[in-house]
């Protein structure tokens, strides 16, 4: 899978001609079907509360770009035409689109409604505050007073959609379809806001006493308007746009029974062979396993201890464990229902779940869910293969983000994975500072070749004796990253002494291996913002034509 996007991703705008990013992905498409991407996650693509809003501060789910509502007629992506457009290109070549459903909350209300509420302690949802600053004592929900602390708010829940019309669904949304809110805009007063007879769904994660509410008007998914409306939706979008499945956002935060009967709902009446992937932030794969199986396996979850571990070992250098790296990980507990990744949106600097990975260990944690055997479904990040604006975006691009070791590693590992990482494979976690394991290869699959990876995190050379199988002995292997010189004869017991560069990775494969000279001299082109052809074509002008700047 490849995440489509970054979180710092600008929208286009009439003065630097920016192309839309559904016309940018079309165009990215054939080259990422080439690298093995059969799952392309794209952004949320219903209309957000702004121009320039990412979409997780989702405004209508029945405008996918079409109407003039929040400023504008597209969304900070592109058009619904621009959108449909992506798809079919991505259903010619096999990838199928993955639609990042945000059914939490709603934003940016056409009205307000006056509304009696009480409101909770920030730290446990389930205190209610007495008293209309909470400054006196403080209660459980159903405990003390009848009514304590109850007020009228005003808060911002009036949903009519005037640019729409009515078209599509003639639902429009007011106070009774939530359960709370974080703003009473009567009084400027900040504050999480639980509506008179509403009660947070029970059936959610235990954070905050009861994590339900996240953030902006929080929906009410036992409202039997709210919940046909959704059913229907997904319905309706599936008929839209040409798709393979969803990633569902935020779901730690509400009902797990509504998102069960959603998924059957799925099943039934849209299509069975959707993929679902969630967004369960927790640092508990024994818990997320058993939600997969009150799922019934129905759905997969992105590995969040995995890439926890990534950063502890990372930050910590030559101090990490590398054997620790897969502690606990979901990918151990559920390998047919963990997407593992390296870094999402919500993962990168500046963000709620900034979780870094050290630079150096980037392409050592790739390596790990990329070239393994039941590892789950690994998922590559846009700025891993295109680069970062970053928080701080220049007008002139100066402190663009390049890609992961310039572009050049993580498309040859994707290359790797699809022609070499097959057949048995043997672990050499035995030592603290250097890892390996091998792919002994199968004969269906690019005539037997196989493959073996070994790491360090220490600032020494290292060595590692694996066995890739008596088969290939006599074999010449090299360094298909380029990045540890030399070669490995295999012996007659088809093992070798495979050697890496400090804090490095190095993948091993024959040097006469199929498909070995097309990756030897295979080069991504990641410039897909045109930042270096700009940069080459100003040179020119100013008679630099003999100065290289870049691929």
């Amino acid at each position: 899978m490849l995440q489509g996007f970054e979180w710092y991703l600008p929208a286009p705008t009439a003065s630097d001609k920016t192309e839309p990013h559904w016309r940018r992905l079309s165009r990215a498409i054939p080259a990422l079907a080439a690298l093995g991407i059969t799952s392309l996650w794209i952004p949320p693509a219903c209309k957000a509360s702004w121009p320039t809003g990412n979409g997780y501060d989702i405004y209508d789910l029945y405008d996918l770009g079409e109407f003039e509502q929040k400023g504008g007629r597209g969304t900070k992506w592109g058009t619904r035409e621009e959108l449909g457009e992506m798809a079919d290109v991505a259903g010619r070549y096999g990838v199928k689109v993955l639609f990042d459903a945000v059914l939490n909350h709603k934003a940016a209300a056409d009205y307000s409604d006056v509304v009696r509420a009480v409101r909770v302690e920030d730290g446990d949802r389930r205190v209610v505050r007495r008293g209309s600053r909470g400054q006196d004592e403080n209660r459980r929900d159903g405990e003390g007073a009848k009514g304590g602390g109850m007020r009228e708010i005003e808060a911002w829940t009036g949903y009519e959609f005037p640019g729409r019309a009515g078209k599509y669904s003639p639902m429009k949304w007011n106070k009774e379809h939530f359960t709370g809110i974080d703003y009473d805009s009567r009084r400027g007063e900040k504050g999480v806001w639980k509506f008179e007879g509403k009660e947070w769904a029970q059936d959610v994660d235990e954070e905050l006493g009861n994590y339900d509410y996240l953030m902006f008007a929080d929906i009410d998914h036992k409202h039997p308007d709210v919940r046909r409306d959704i059913f229907y939706w997904t319905w309706w979008l599936s008929r839209q746009i040409r798709l393979g499945g969803m990633r569902l956002d935020a779901i730690k935060h509400f009902s797990f029974e509504f998102l069960r009967d959603l998924l059957m709902h799925i099943d039934q009446q849209v299509d069975p062979d959707w993929f679902i992937v969630g967004e369960y932030w927790r640092e508990d794969s024994e818990f997320l396993a058993r939600y997969i199986e009150y799922m019934n396996h129905r759905m997969s979850l992105f590995d969040v201890q995995l890439v926890i571990n990534f950063s502890k070992v990372s930050l910590k250098e030559e101090k990490g464990d590398l054997r620790t790296v897969f502690d606990d990980a979901l990918v151990v507990w559920k390998p047919n229902n963990a997407v593992t990744f390296v870094v999402n949106h919500d993962t990168q600097a500046g963000q709620s779940l900034e979780t870094p990975v050290a630079p150096f260990f980037i392409p050592l944690a790739y390596a790990l869910i990329l070239l393994r055997a039941n590892a789950g479904l690994p998922c590559v990040f846009w700025s891993d293969l295109y680069g970062s604006f970053g928080q701080h975006p220049r007008p002139d691009h100066s402190n663009f983000v390049l890609p992961t070791s310039g572009g050049a590693v993580v498309p040859k590992m994707m290359l790797a994975r699809q022609l070499w990482a097959y057949g048995t494979q043997v672990d050499y976690f035995d030592q603290p500072h250097c890892i390996g394991f091998v792919r002994c290869g199968h004969p269906a699959r690019s005539g037997g070749d196989g493959l073996a990876v070994v790491m360090t995190n220490a600032w020494e050379c290292a060595t590692k004796p694996m066995c890739v199988g008596r088969r290939h002995a006599g074999e010449v292997w090299t360094d298909v990253l380029r990045w540890c010189p030399g070669k490995v004869v295999i012996d007659g017991d088809g093992c070798g002494e495979f050697p890496v560069a400090p804090r490095s990775v190095s993948v091993w494969v024959n040097r006469v291996a199929q498909g070995r000279e097309m990756v030897d001299g295979f080069v991504f082109g990641y410039d897909i913002f045109g930042f270096q052809q700009k940069e080459r074509e100003a040179m020119l002008e100013k008679g630099l034509e003999g100065l290289d700047v870049g691929n």
